[in-house]
């Protein structure tokens, strides 16, 4: 994603080649999958999602957060 946003700042002047580099080059969107998942805190993509109850953390953030969300460690 990253050498996606580099080369948009570098077209920005140019408008038709901006217009044919989005149309073969633009990331799709991810509607299911590891890909579509994003952690609320970090930001991180990909395994060890907690999406159970919609909360959308990944394993180190829920471990975090988890007692404030209103979760208890037993044992």
């Amino acid at each position: 994603m990253g050498e996606y946003k580099k080369s948009m700042k570098i077209f920005q002047k140019k408008p038709a080649k901006l217009a044919r580099f989005k149309k073969h080059n633009m990331p799709k969107t991810r509607k299911f999958g590891l890909g579509n998942s994003v952690c609320r805190n970090c930001g991180k993509k990909g395994m060890g999602m907690i999406r159970k109850y919609d909360l959308y953390y990944c394993r180190h953030c829920f471990r975090e957060v988890a007692k404030s969300v209103g979760f208890k460690k037993y044992s």
